[in-house]
Formats: structure tokens, C-alpha cells, sequence
């Protein structure tokens, strides 16, 4: 019997806690379209696997910057010389 005096409070944390949830989804506005999450299943996925550019990255030179270039040694061969054959 007595821990009903413990578990009446709990459970009275829980659903204040529970409202206050619910009252923040509809306040951030969580419950505004509840129809595109249905109808997006109808949809390909291949659209939105495309990527397109940005503005931003669309105006911004094509120059490789020097983090993606890897450093290549000179070709030395040149179409007159021969390789050593020893």
C-alpha cells in the first residue's frame, strides 16, 4: 500500500511531463502537414538523390584547392630517351 504514495507522484510527473511535449509539437508547429509524410511514399527517390549546386558553389571558381590536389612528380621520360634495359 505504500508504494501507491510513490508511484501516484510519478505517474503525475509523467503526464505533466507528456503535455509539456505535446504543447512544444504544436507550438513548433509539428503537426502542420500531415499530409506530405503519407504521399512522399508514393514518390521515387531518384529526384531526390540528385544533387544539385548551389548558387554559391555554381559562382565560385573551378580552381582545385590545395588540400584536394595530391602532389605528382614530373614525368622525367621523354619520347627520345630509352629506358635502361641492364
Amino acid at each position: 500500500m505504500n508504494v501507491i504514495y510513490v508511484l501516484i507522484p510519478i505517474a503525475i510527473i509523467i503526464v505533466a511531463i507528456a503535455l509539456l511535449v505535446f504543447f512544444w509539437a504544436v507550438k513548433a508547429n509539428q503537426f502542420d502537414d500531415l499530409e506530405r509524410q503519407g504521399s512522399a511514399i508514393l514518390f521515387d527517390d531518384d529526384v531526390a538523390d540528385i544533387v544539385k549546386p548551389t548558387p554559391q558553389a555554381a559562382a565560385e571558381p573551378k580552381s582545385p584547392s590545395p588540400s584536394t590536389t595530391s602532389p605528382t612528380a614530373p614525368d622525367t621520360t621523354s619520347a627520345d630517351q630509352k629506358p635502361d634495359s641492364h
